[in-house]
């Protein structure tokens, strides 16, 4: 249960800015995305390979 304390002085608006930052941190959302249907296990493998290569060549490229 995702909790966020306030003070008096705070807006609702304010309040509410906090729950979604907690909200989007605990990953409910792309947990449930995930599960709405079933990946197999080599597919979910390749895509992890894909996303590290991308990630290694956009370093890559910071770097030069």
């Amino acid at each position: 249960m995702i909790q966020v304390t306030i003070k008096d002085s705070d807006s609702l608006e304010k309040a509410l800015r906090k729950f979604k930052k907690k909200f989007d941190k605990t990953g409910v959302i792309k947990e449930i995305r995930a599960r709405q249907a079933f990946e197999k296990p080599c597919v979910s493998r390749r895509m992890e390979v894909i996303r590290a290569r991308y990630k290694q060549k956009m370093q890559a490229e910071n770097v030069k």
